[in-house]
């Protein structure tokens, strides 16, 4: 079964749900998303009686986790879903593997009187529960900090006004150490046993040391060589210790220069969010949607064979920081699509209501990965128009 909700919900992901056979939980925003797709609507009394009963469910977005949360007919995939969405749970969870990993859950209210001078610096603070790196600070210097306390405050309403409470409750945070190294994004299931099974690995990619965006994520054949087997003996013991079982996960991790594979976060339920999940099948040509449900394990060798020099990117189109929204005029997505010489897709995003205005997927080789990472150093200003 599916959970479908906001922000978004892809062609792929509705081709993919009516040709799996899948029903979704009946609700405005999913009619609403799913259009004239012809999909299975099942109502909640259904929904929770196959959930009950052990039936798989998958969703697209966290947004929609509320009625597997609340209903009570399957307590242990609330428990694993509430390990995920809570941040600081999740470290505690883990800690066992991570001795000497620093961090802290604090109140909002605490925030300003908190004795930051205990962690060294740089070290996060974000919202306990949270996505898309809404409300995360990176405090480079304990001089900053009452700054970055007064800007929390400013974006808490925001947070919560755009969000629901399951996806985003500023009313706690965590503070945790800063994590040098590279990070990458897992797709993962755990299945019947626990077994672990990545369907795709992408390498967030940073334009500066600051940078917290999320705009440009990828996957290539080097990326699946490197890290495919140590992420998963790493994600089959995040498994073991947070007892995962038929349950899907987007994990994301940092790797130190001494090679030590530290969590960021793990997202409960879904694979990439806003659907960016479906760059599997742009680059691998298989379905994770379908491994999941149908217990399939991607063999790699085979797919990976014949691919050497390929990448598939997904690059997000974000503003400036402060653009007034309501003042766009209009965007040139032509020129935005520009950047890319074999453009798979692009998706034009509702910016009035999200603070981004595409998602752009694209294959190219290395060479032209690195030039897409230099040009990507400056802002999409100029593809916005204002009134």
């Amino acid at each position: 079964m599916f959970l479908l909700d906001a922000p978004y919900v892809s062609e792929f992901l509705k081709k993919t749900v009516r040709e799996l056979g899948q029903s979704v939980l009946d609700t405005p925003e999913a009619r609403a998303l799913a259009g004239d797709a012809g999909l299975d609507f099942i109502d909640a009394v259904d929904f929770s009686a196959r959930l009950g009963a052990g039936e798989k469910v998958l969703a697209n977005s966290e947004n929609a986790l509320e009625h597997v949360i609340r209903c009570g007919c399957q307590p242990d995939l609330a428990r694993q879903i509430d390990i995920c969405k809570d941040k600081a749970l999740f470290r505690e969870t883990v800690a066992d593997m991570h001795p000497d990993y620093r961090f802290m859950r604090v109140a909002f209210d605490d925030l300003a009187g908190l004795d930051i001078l205990s962690m060294s610096c740089p070290f996060v603070v974000k919202p306990a529960r949270g996505f898309f790196s809404l409300g995360v600070h990176v405090v480079n210097d304990h001089s900053e900090w009452a700054e970055v306390v007064a800007v929390i405050h400013d974006e808490r309403k925001a947070m919560n006004a755009e969000y629901p409470e399951e996806v985003v409750n500023s009313g706690e945070f965590i503070v945790e150490q800063g994590i040098d190294g590279e990070e990458y994004a897992i797709d993962v299931y755990y299945d019947d046993d626990g077994n672990a099974v990545i369907t795709n690995i992408m390498h967030h990619h940073f334009i500066s040391e600051d940078d917290i965006s999320d705009r440009l994520y990828y996957t290539s054949t080097n990326v699946m060589k490197t890290w495919l087997l140590p992420f998963s003996d790493y994600v089959s013991e995040v498994g073991r210790a947070c007892g995962f079982r038929n349950f899907a996960t987007h994990i994301e991790v940092r790797v130190t220069g001494c090679g030590e594979i530290i969590p960021i976060e793990a997202n409960p339920l879904r694979f990439a969010g806003w659907c960016v999940a479906d760059i599997t099948n742009h680059a691998w040509g298989f379905n994770p949607y379908e491994c999941y449900f149908e217990n399939l394990r991607p063999d790699w060798d085979a797919i990976l064979e014949g691919q050497e020099d390929r990448a598939t990117v997904m690059v997000i189109g974000d503003f400036v920081s402060g653009t007034d929204r309501d003042q766009i005029k209009s965007i040139d997505y032509d020129g935005f699509c520009s950047m890319f010489s074999n453009l798979l897709e692009l998706r034009k995003i509702d910016y009035i209501s999200y603070p981004v205005f595409a998602f752009a997927f694209a294959r190219m080789n290395e060479a032209d990965l690195k030039k897409l990472k230099s040009a990507l150093t400056v802002d999409f200003s100029r593809f916005v128009e204002m009134k």
